[in-house]
């Protein structure tokens, strides 16, 4: 169902391709763990230059380690640290071309370069972040940055 070749076509098309990959992969299931791994099992495989592609959750005002594909990572991040608490706190993309240039940075895989953080937001209210992480310098783009946000406001109606 699901194969790295069939991906083609311009960046944009692809992106779109792998949306309508996570709609039917979730559509139908309501258990959060398993979505969230799908999730970060899909995108690992569609991305290219990623080193780190997982979930942080929110849990009595922290972000707590969820589903993730890559290696063991940072159980969690209060709200005002990292990328990811920056993200969750601004409830905004951020995305870093350099995340040693980034003040506070937690480096949790030393050959991260660069990273995007999308905030998941259900009900006006904050649910967790994705978090995407690249052992290239300036991995993340304006293009990313679109279709990422489109691809968690799609996750985000299975949660």
């Amino acid at each position: 169902m699901f194969h790295t070749e069939q991906y083609k076509g311009s960046r944009e098309e692809n992106y779109e391709s792998v949306i309508r990959q996570l709609q039917a992969l979730l559509e139908g299931e309501s258990d959060v763990i398993s979505n969230l791994s799908n999730t970060s099992a899909l995108l690992n495989q569609f991305l290219d230059n990623v080193n780190w592609v997982g979930f942080y959750v929110l849990r009595e005002g922290e972000l707590v380690l969820g589903p993730f594909q890559g290696l063991p990572a940072c159980v969690r991040i209060p709200l005002s640290r990292g990328v990811c608490g920056k993200a969750a706190s601004q409830r905004a993309t951020i995305k870093v071309d350099n995340v040693h240039e980034f003040p506070g940075h937690i480096a949790c895989d030393s050959a991260s370069q660069s990273e995007i953080v999308i905030p998941i937001i259900l009900n006006g209210e904050l649910f967790g972040v994705l978090d995407i992480d690249s052992p290239v310098l300036n991995r993340f783009d304006e293009i990313d940055q679109l279709y990422l946000e489109k691809f968690v406001e799609q996750l985000s109606k299975h949660l």
